[in-house]
């Protein structure tokens, strides 16, 4: 009996690997062997930055905010401290996006906090 190499699975396999490296230069978007390990490193690289980007973003925040305390004669860490000793309940994210969009919004958040 002849030995049965599974040559649409095959195919589709080293298919796959090619889609997922175009764009690559050279080789690792062209030969296989060389690709397929291309793809895996990309992969768990793409893996580790969704964790990094969460830290990333959150430092852009706290910079942002702290920018935004300064012109208000105070700092972020005095801002944080006071929110949350007036248990106000408002995350990073809103108040940048606060501090970036709409100043005046964030200005009255620190009156508030500092009053």
């Amino acid at each position: 009996m002849p030995r049965s190499k599974n040559k649409v699975a095959s195919h589709r396999r080293r298919k796959r690997t090619l889609a997922a490296a175009k764009g690559y230069f050279g080789a690792r978007s062209k030969v296989h062997s060389i690709a397929k390990n291309a793809v895996e490193k990309g992969l768990l690289h793409s893996y580790r930055d969704r964790k990094l980007k969460k830290r990333v973003y959150r430092s852009l925040w706290i910079a942002r905010i702290n920018a935004a305390c300064r012109m208000n004669e105070t700092s972020y860490s005095k801002l944080m401290g006071k929110l949350h000793e007036k248990n106000v309940n408002i995350n990073r994210k809103t108040l940048a996006d606060l501090a970036y969009n709409n100043m005046d919004a964030f200005n009255e958040i620190v009156k508030f906090a500092m009053s």
